[in-house]
């Protein structure tokens, strides 16, 4: 008994001497000590097999003395493990402390392309009204860009409209048309879209035109769609875009694919229609084209002109945009200047 007596005072000698070398290290030198010492094959464990050999007399005093021993170590290793800990979280916190007396970062913050705010805006109108957003390939079929819009094969409208072909049959859409063609061949009346997007036509690129710019176009077609809804329509369009005392004035025009058709012009926007420079003195500027969608357009989608009407608009972002912001040079929108996208935050 006298000699395990002796291992367990050793033992809890040399322990001491272990945790405090170990002060000041990490947790897991601590988890190292507690097996070294306490574990299934650590020291302790390995004294108190041997206590089976005791003769059962001695066997209490021996078992209790072991109990202190491991008593000992667990506080020992508890306390120590506490004050590691301890010493962490204060590390942590000076290496994660935030001086709040320093200057912040500034956050970059982006906006909506001017381009997309009037999207937004226009489409925004036309959906109070109760029309529904309609979109479509960029590339087209001929069929759907010029033949069902009664623009054959050898119209001078395919001159004027400078198209990028990809095959015979096969083009890049000169404006967003074909979408309301699409839409009438698959959904039956009552219609009522708007379809914007982007147009290609292959212009030389300066101060008003571009290669690429963008059309919102819409098209009504019910029983019974007059001439007077589609003055109605823009009329409210035009002043909830362009402010209250806006007017709109209507000169005949052609288009193939409308019957009557018409350029629309609105009460300029910076004089109010008293002729300045920017409507060139006239108080008027022209902002869309529109019209009664020919019954001819109608029959080659399906729909039988003797029963339904319809009329259909096109809007040229770019131009209104350029108004509604005062921007002289179509260019500025695509070059991606951050000193001119800024001013729109």
């Amino acid at each position: 008994m006298s000699d395990l007596k002796q291992e367990l005072s050793r033992l809890r000698h040399t322990f001491d001497e272990a945790i405090g070398v170990v002060q000041g290290h990490s947790s897991q030198a601590v988890e190292q000590l507690r097996v070294q010492f306490l574990g299934k094959k650590g020291e302790l464990t390995s004294i108190l097999r041997s206590m089976g050999q005791l003769p059962a007399d001695e066997r209490p005093a021996v078992g209790q003395l072991a109990n202190q021993v491991r008593e000992h170590m667990e506080s020992g290793l508890e306390g120590l493990l506490a004050t590691i800990k301890s010493n962490e979280r204060e590390l942590r916190l000076k290496l994660d402390r935030i001086d709040v007396t320093l200057p912040g970062q500034r956050l970059l913050q982006g906006t909506r392309h001017p381009l997309t705010k009037v999207i937004d805006e226009i489409c925004s109108v036309f959906v109070g009204m109760g029309f529904s957003i309609a979109e479509g390939p960029e590339v087209e079929l001929d069929e759907y860009n010029f033949e069902l819009l009664r623009i054959p094969e050898g119209h001078p409208a395919r001159d004027t409209q400078d198209t990028f072909y990809i095959t015979d049959s096969m083009v890049l859409r000169t404006q967003t048309s074909p979408v309301q063609i699409r839409v009438m061949k698959e959904q039956k009346p009552p219609i009522k879209v708007v379809c914007p997007g982007k147009v290609y036509r292959s212009d030389a690129l300066d101060a008003t035109h571009s290669p690429i710019f963008h059309q919102i176009e819409g098209l009504v077609v019910d029983r019974g769609v007059t001439m007077g809804d589609l003055v109605g329509s823009l009329q409210l369009f035009a002043r909830q875009l362009f402010g209250e005392k806006t007017e709109i004035r209507l000169r005949p025009h052609h288009f193939p694919f409308t019957e009557p058709s018409c350029e629309v012009d609105i009460t300029c926007w910076s004089c109010g229609g008293t002729g300045c420079r920017t409507c060139k003195g006239e108080g008027w500027i022209e902002v869309l084209g529109a019209g009664m969608v020919h019954p001819g357009v109608l029959r080659n989608c399906g729909i039988d002109p003797e029963v339904y009407s319809g009329f259909a608009f096109g809007i040229g972002v770019e131009r209104t945009a350029m108004g509604r912001y005062g921007i002289d040079d179509i260019r500025n929108f695509y070059e991606n200047d951050l000193r001119f996208l800024r001013q729109f935050r």
